[in-house]
Parts: structure tokens; C-alpha cells; sequence
């Protein structure tokens, strides 16, 4: 297949039935055999012959002349052949580590979109290219897609149908490998809503008796409020839940049920604590997802080495996991977050980072996973937080300057400025928001699309100066600040910061601040068509 990717023009139907029939017979090992890794081992002995496969499948699913009429050809090894390779690149992507690697891939996302717009393809083919979406694009990326909605609605109307179906069945799909795909879409923040608006959680109760994979779905949707608020209302099944979660044989459903519940109580700053558990008090706490168990070890190892006192599940956790996890982090001081991809999809690790970040511990967050930038709810916890890159440097320097993060955060810990969860969620969220499209001309801001603005060029401390600001508001402070006497001006905006931030207005955000506006005014005086008259166009250059 390698060989012949670079010509598939010139394949003759003979070559295109063998190359389909012998992919095929490789994917089909993926959904029968349960021992993923050996797999994975023997058909891609070294991450460089996996990534040189996976340009072969890029290939094939670029190819043009594959999708023309692709509705009418269902029995055609063409269409036969593109249905084959989607599947074994969603098959790779849940079976692989190697998300960052795909995001890098632009041309895979350019041939995806392109298939997106075709209206003719059969529903199957969109279920491929959602799950490999769901896959491959971080939070900001997926949000940027204008057909988020219909990868909703698909999903829902694929599964209902399916699960309809005697043989659970439909078009080629199961209820597993809807659910499977479903299981990773739902980690991205607009899934959650989405179920939510369209009160599509009682589809997902139907199935978790038959479907033990629909308890970890409804733990990732169950980080959303409105979400929360149904499974509350829900008498039945929360009963259902609290009985499981006593009584279920299977370790893994209880351990998830204990994560659906947790995610149900009100107020997690009053969970009580056992006292007795309170007398051993650790330094730090490790927050790391299970792939990278070996190198987090090693971290383990070094700080115990340099006197640290430090919690880690793999020798401290007993018994109800989300209660060990809470007294773990009641008990620590300092929570180092790892973060990976696998770290953000995890639902305990989102569970531990939000109990941390609401109990105002200190976090030191380090990246473990190459090329994985942090995005969604992992980037709303860690904010402006600065992390330790341990793919950056060698482990050992990568532990030095750690060690030099944690010193650094004990001895500067009394002058920081303290801010609330709610006060610091708001800001982190701000920061975390999707670039957005603004209107060429400032006068048309909403107050939003002000605050978007503003954090997004890390004005953070402005942006919680003019919190109410609209277009027209800005445009007359900078009026102001332009004309005004300088002095005056700064002592008056220095007044408002302490009075409504309590803290001293940034003379660098404030010049910063100054100079953004006066880009954007050059933008709009350039786009105002030149047939505008002088009139007209001095009364916009005025105003803005």
C-alpha cells in the first residue's frame, strides 16, 4: 500500500479490490481482538513506521475520484476502500497515543472538511469524520468548525436509530463503536451542552444497563451544570446510581458511578473530611493519568530523594477513589499537575484538577506528552500558570528547574495576591475563550466581544478594570488617554484600579492597551471604501 499510494490513479480494479480486502482484513483485527497493544505492537513495531503508515491512509482519503457519487456506488471498492481507511484511522487514533501528531497533520483536517460538505455521502462517512474530529482537534479547534451542531445532531440521530435496531446495527455501525466514538466527543465542552439542550440524556440511560460504557459518558457530561441539574431531577436513576455504587460486582462501574456522584454534590468545599486523615500532611501531590505511570515514577522517586514529602495514587489510594483523592489533596499543599492528552481526557484527572483549583491549592503544572499544547478545562485550571516542559530539556534539568518552581512558589506563597476560585475561574475562562471574529469597527462591540478582545491580547487586568465596557466606551477612554492630560488620566485610571480590582493599574498592560486600539483604528480607516465621502469618513474616523 505504501508502495502504490503515490499513483492510485492508475490502479487497476483488480489492485483496488486486493489493497481494499487486505486493509480491511488488518481493521477488522482492531474491533475482534481485545489485546490492543500486542496488536498494535506487531503491526507497528516503531512510531516512525506507524506515522508513515498514517501519511498512506492520508493519501487515500485525499484522493478525489473516491467521492463522486459516492452514494450511488455503496457496492464499488472505491467508496468500499475510503469507509475501510476512515475506520482504521479512527481505530489508530483510540488505540494510539498520537493525537498531537494528527493536529499537526493539516491536510488530514483540510480532506475531513471537505467530505463534510458533501450533503450526498451516506451517514456513515460522517460518523468517521466527527469521531476522528472528536480525536484529533483540541477544544479552541473543534469550536471553530461551523457544523458543531450537526456533529450533535448526527451523532444523536445515528445512535437512536441504531440502537432501534434488533441487531443493534445500523449502516454498517454498532451501538459499541457509537458509543466508543461518543465516549471521546464528549470530552470536548460543546457535546455536554449540546446533549443538554436537545434532552438527549435519556437516550444515554436507556443503555447503561446493556452498555457499561454509557457510566463514563455520563461522568464526562456530568461536568457540566445543566447536565447536573437533569441527572438531579432524574429520582429514579439517581437511585439507581447510589444503590450500584454499593453494590455493583464490577470495581470499574462503582468507581465511576463514585465519579458521577461526586460530580453531583453541591458544594465541594464542604465535603467533610475524616479528621484522623488529617494528621499526615504531604508537600506535594501528583496529578498524572495512568499512561504516564513510569515517567511520573521517576518524578516520584526524585522528590522523595530531596525531601519531599509526596502523595501519589500508585501507594496511597484505597478504598472509594474519589474519597482518597480528596483527602489527598485536603492533605497537601502543592498539587503538580502532568499534563498530557490523556491527562485532559481523563475524567478522574479533570476531577482531582477541579477539586485543587476550588480549594485554592497551589498548582505547578508540567508538560509531559510531546508537541501537546494544554486546551478546553485544562487550560481554564492552569490559566497564566507558567509549566515545566520535561520533552523540552533532560530529565534532570527538567527536574531542577521543578524543584526551583516549587521552592520558588513556598517562598513566594505569602506575596502572592490571593484570588477566589470564583474570582480566578471567571479570569481563567476569559482567558480560554475561542478567538473570535470582532466587527471591523470598535463602535459595533458588544461588551462580550470587549472582553474577548482584551484577554485574548492578555489584558487580563484591564479586562477586570472594564468589565462593563462596550465599542463606544472604549473608543472614548482611549479618546480620553490620547487627548486628556497624561498625568491626570493615569491617576484617575490608578484610582478606578484599586477601588474596583484592588490592585495597581499595569503600566505596561496600559500602554499595550493604548497601542492595540490605535491598530485596530488604522485597520478600519483603511477598509473605508474610497468612495465614501471626506464628510462621512471624518465623522467614522472621529467616532472610532
Amino acid at each position: 500500500m505504501e508502495i502504490h499510494c503515490y499513483n492510485i490513479s492508475t490502479w487497476s480494479k483488480e489492485l483496488l479490490a486486493c489493497i481494499t480486502h487486505l486493509t480491511g482484513l488488518i481493521d477488522i483485527c482492531f474491533d475482534t481482538n481485545k489485546k490492543e497493544e500486542e496488536l498494535n505492537q506487531i503491526l507497528f513495531p516503531t512510531e516512525q513506521i506507524l506515522f508513515d503508515f498514517i501519511e498512506v491512509l492520508i493519501r487515500v482519503v485525499s484522493y478525489e475520484p473516491f467521492y463522486k457519487d459516492i452514494s450511488n456506488q455503496r457496492s464499488e471498492d472505491g467508496p468500499m476502500f475510503v469507509d475501510i481507511t476512515l475506520h482504521f484511522i479512527l481505530n489508530i487514533l483510540q488505540t494510539q497515543n498520537i493525537s498531537c501528531h494528527f493536529q499537526l497533520m493539516t491536510n488530514l483536517s483540510d480532506a475531513l472538511l471537505l467530505r463534510v460538505t458533501n450533503k450526498s455521502i451516506p451517514n456513515q462517512y460522517f460518523f468517521y469524520v466527527y469521531s476522528i474530529f472528536g480525536e484529533i482537534l483540541s477544544e479552541e479547534k473543534s469550536k471553530e468548525l461551523e457544523f458543531t451542531d450537526d456533529m450533535g445532531n448526527g451523532y444523536f440521530a445515528m445512535l437512536e436509530q441504531t440502537w432501534q435496531q434488533p441487531s443493534k446495527t445500523y449502516k454498517h455501525l454498532t451501538v459499541s463503536v457509537l458509543l466508543r466514538a461518543f465516549l471521546t466527543l464528549s470530552k470536548n465542552e460543546f457535546i455536554p451542552q449540546k446533549t443538554a439542550d436537545s434532552n438527549k440524556l435519556c437516550l444515554l440511560l436507556e443503555m447503561c444497563d446493556d452498555y457499561p460504557i454509557v457510566y463514563d459518558i455520563i461522568w464526562a457530561l456530568s461536568f457540566n451544570k445543566d447536565i447536573q441539574q437533569q441527572l438531579r431531577s432524574n429520582a429514579p436513576f439517581m437511585s439507581k446510581l447510589i444503590q450500584l455504587a454499593k453494590q455493583s460486582e464490577n470495581e470499574q462501574i462503582r468507581k465511576t458511578i463514585d465519579g458521577i456522584l461526586w460530580n453531583l454534590e453541591l458544594n465541594h468545599e464542604n465535603h467533610p473530611i475524616d479528621d484522623k486523615h488529617n494528621k499526615k500532611v504531604f508537600d506535594i501531590m501528583i496529578s498524572y493519568s495512568h499512561k504516564e505511570k513510569v515517567v511520573c515514577k521517576q518524578i516520584y522517586n526524585e522528590l522523595i530523594k530531596a525531601g519531599y514529602r509526596v502523595w501519589i495514587d500508585f501507594d496511597q489510594m484505597h478504598g472509594n477513589v474519589m474519597d482518597a483523592m480528596t483527602q489527598a489533596i485536603e492533605q497537601s499543599n502543592t498539587v503538580v499537575m502532568c499534563m498530557s492528552e490523556q491527562y485532559r481526557k481523563s475524567n478522574y484527572c479533570r476531577a482531582e484538577a477541579q477539586y485543587a483549583f476550588q480549594r485554592e491549592r497551589k498548582i505547578v503544572p508540567i508538560l509531559l506528552q510531546k508537541q501537546y499544547k494544554p486546551d478546553g478545562w485544562l487550560l481554564f485550571i492552569i490559566g497564566q500558570l507558567l509549566y515545566v516542559d520535561f520533552n523540552k530539556y533532560e530529565f534532570s534539568r527538567a527536574m531542577e528547574l521543578l524543584t526551583k518552581e516549587l521552592k520558588a512558589t513556598k517562598t513566594n506563597e505569602e506575596n502572592v495576591l490571593h484570588v477566589s476560585p470564583k474570582e480566578k475561574a471567571q479570569t481563567s475562562h476569559m482567558k480560554t475563550t475561542l478567538s473570535v471574529t470582532y466587527p471591523i469597527n470598535i463602535l459595533h462591540w458588544t461588551q462580550a466581544q470587549v472582553q474577548d478582545w482584551l484577554v485574548e491580547h492578555d489584558l487580563v487586568q484591564m479586562a477586570r478594570l472594564l468589565k462593563n465596557y462596550d465599542g463606544r466606551s472604549l473608543i472614548y477612554l482611549h479618546r480620553y488617554m490620547k487627548h486628556g492630560q497624561s498625568q491626570q488620566i493615569l491617576n484617575l485610571l490608578q484610582e478606578d484600579s484599586i477601588r474596583r480590582t484592588n490592585q495597581s493599574l499595569s503600566l505596561v498592560e496600559l500602554s499595550h492597551f493604548h497601542s492595540l486600539i490605535h491598530q485596530r483604528k488604522l485597520i478600519f480607516q483603511s477598509s473605508v471604501p474610497k468612495r465614501t465621502t471626506r464628510k462621512e469618513k471624518c465623522k467614522d474616523n472621529n467616532d472610532s
